[in-house]
């Protein structure tokens, strides 16, 4: 009987211990706005084309990704990101952007957080205005020392396709 005991408190002692501890709400909530807090300074860093600013939301690892719109667009770690972003400044001016649909979650140990929001981008590309209307934007963030950094990445562009049906019996 006390060998069954001590199986039992040794067994709700691993299962307890494989539970992740979760976060009071106050803290994950705090978490989340400072996801968003993010988000939106890297919209504003990108109308303003502040780079300085972009450089603090990003993670300056080799090993973190953005997938572009264009299907040529993996951009593998910060110098690749760092250039892309430089020479999309270069090109383009009087950038507005326009998030909606926001979607944050913050895992249970608050050091991970991944998003998804839609886009309404536009600006200006040799002399002409231009827009992106829908641009998904989703990623992941990780909780380090300095704050949170953006370490994924992927913006795309929907597919409009009109399918019709008929009526053919």
């Amino acid at each position: 009987m006390k060998k069954i005991a001590i199986s039992f408190i040794g067994f709700l002692f691993i299962v307890s211990a494989c539970n992740a501890p979760t976060a009071p709400k106050a803290k994950q909530q705090d978490n989340k706005e400072a996801v968003a807090n993010v988000l939106e300074k890297y919209v504003i860093a990108n109308e303003n084309q502040d780079f300085p600013m972009i450089e603090q939301i990003w993670a300056p690892d080799t090993n973190i990704i953005l997938f572009g719109t264009n299907s040529e667009e993996k951009l593998m770690g910060w110098d690749n990101i760092k250039r892309a972003i430089k020479q999309q400044f270069a090109s383009i001016s009087e950038t507005y952007i326009s998030p909606t649909s926001q979607f944050i979650k913050v895992n249970p140990t608050q050091n991970t957080a991944w998003f998804a929001e839609i886009l309404n981008y536009n600006f200006v590309y040799k002399g002409k205005a231009q827009s992106f209307e829908g641009v998904r934007f989703t990623g992941v963030l990780e909780k380090r020392k300095d704050g949170w950094k953006i370490v994924q990445a992927h913006l795309s562009i929907p597919a409009h396709i009109n399918l019709r049906t008929s009526n053919t019996h």
